[in-house]
């Protein structure tokens, strides 16, 4: 009979697994982040549109007094030096006008964009000069590379749609276009305005649509691109377990996660055994679940005065005892039972106890 074996090594280099959060932020640091770009586009597209329909009004008013203006002038054969620059200076700031408002805020609204994707990101890894970059090779790697090939199927796509929701509404107006003869060319402007207006906002809920499915994809090829083999897990985690910095801070954590627990269990302790001012050793013995006291929490100086202060909190009896807190505390681990050789000291604190509290 035919025995098969499989090389398990073969597929110990397939990036199966998902990005530990350790690869995301070394990613980030390099300027690898998740954005879609038409999602941006189509923000600022929409931010444009929108002050751009808002101020159309006070444009074509401005522009037909500049127009009025520049035709009266003309008119009266009265185009010389002193007559043109007032007239050159006021067409200047007009553009300003109307595109300097435009600029800032579609500028203003590409940073919140960026930063509502990707946040608050510095980082010189994309401004290095690499070899590969100016490698002809690795150039026409990139141009006919899967990346490369949907950059430009998308273009094609949106050209042509763009261009079908352009020639699809003119030829709905296209009746109508007889009837400008008639009109002044203020009107003209404004009717061509209209339309234009109407071929965006068909453009934008077109490109609206695009992003979405776009940035769907970039997270898809964001989330494939960052993926890890079990063995480059494995090779992470040792690597973090052997960092003493982060050593030091998980055993800090841990610390103070089991400090917090035992500073929580102290008000179930039926006695507090003191130094007075070094010591203190929580107790607890339920005669019914126990078969022996128990030690649930301890501490040394700062810690035993916290002790001290949620006892008296809670009024939990202290009791003064120094060779019994001392060995107690050296002897004796948190969530631990005393041993017999301390029973009968015990013993007779929790006597003394029970006696105060009029337990029998």
């Amino acid at each position: 009979m035919n025995k098969f074996y499989i090389n398990l090594q073969l597929f110990a280099g397939e990036k199966t697994e998902k990005a530990t959060p350790k690869r995301r932020q070394e990613a980030r640091k390099k300027g690898q982040v998740l954005k879609s770009q038409e999602l941006n586009s189509v923000i600022i597209f929409l931010i444009a549109f929108l002050l751009l329909k808002s101020l159309l009004p006070n444009m074509v008013r401005d522009i037909g007094l500049f127009m009025k203006l520049l035709w009266s002038q003309a008119f009266i054969g009265n185009l010389t030096i002193e007559t043109i620059l007032p007239i050159l200076n006021e067409g200047i700031f007009l553009i300003l006008k109307i595109l300097l408002p435009i600029f800032l805020l579609v500028m203003v609204g590409g940073i919140a964009v960026n930063i509502a994707q990707i946040g608050f990101l510095f980082t010189t890894e994309t401004m290095q000069i690499k070899l590969s970059k100016i490698n002809p090779l690795e150039g026409l790697k990139r141009i006919f590379s899967k990346k490369s090939l949907m950059e430009l199927l998308k273009s094609v796509f949106k050209i042509g749609v763009i261009s079908y929701l352009a020639i699809t509404t003119i030829e709905g107006k296209i009746h109508e276009f007889p009837y400008l003869m008639d009109l002044s060319i203020l009107m003209i402007i404004t009717y061509i305005g209209q339309v234009l207006f109407s071929i965006l906002w068909k453009v934008i809920i077109f490109l609206f649509f695009l992003a979405i499915v776009d940035y769907l994809y970039q997270k898809y090829e964001y989330e494939n691109s960052l993926k890890m083999s079990k063995q480059e897990i494995k090779d992470e985690y040792k690597n973090i377990e052997g960092d003493p910095q982060i050593k030091g801070k998980i055993k800090e954590r841990q610390r103070q996660m089991a400090m917090n627990r035992m500073m929580q269990a102290i008000p179930e302790a039926d006695v507090i055994i003191t130094n007075p001012t070094h010591f203190a050793v929580a107790i607890k013995y339920d005669q019914e679940t126990m078969d022996a006291p128990v030690v649930i929490g301890k501490g040394q100086d700062l810690v035993a005065l916290r002790i001290k202060e949620i006892a008296k909190e809670k009024g939990i009896i202290t009791f003064e005892n120094k060779p019994l807190a001392q060995i107690l505390y050296k002897t004796v681990d948190i969530n631990e039972k005393i041993p017999e050789d301390l029973f009968q000291a015990v013993a007779e604190v929790l006597a003394y106890v029970y006696r105060l509290k009029g337990k029998g």
